[in-house]
């Protein structure tokens, strides 16, 4: 909320990354699920950052061209074994 209620809580935030480059249609089998534990709340006082709870995560077929090693979009492809990027929809946590 941004009323700072959150500010001193303490999270796990899950994680879904590709292991490689997908061919044909990503299977479950192409990402892994990883949770971070004990994350801590908290933005620097001087900062100009903001927090956010991710609710949902837009996966369209523009995300598609991204998952393959050829991709020749503005952005370049995902890189394996990392947090890929997206629009979603966030509640603000603090700021």
């Amino acid at each position: 909320m941004a009323d700072g209620s959150e500010k001193n809580a303490v999270v796990s935030n899950r994680k879904v990354i590709f292991k490689d480059y997908v061919f044909g249609f990503p299977k479950e089998s192409d990402m892994v699920v990883t949770v971070d534990k004990n994350l801590k709340l908290k933005v620097a006082s001087d900062s100009k950052d903001i927090l956010v709870k991710n609710l949902y995560l837009s996966c369209d077929p523009y995300m598609r061209l991204l998952m393959t090693k050829r991709s020749s979009e503005i952005f370049g492809p995902y890189t394996p074994g990392t947090v890929s990027y997206k629009f979603s929809l966030c509640s603000f946590i603090l700021f």
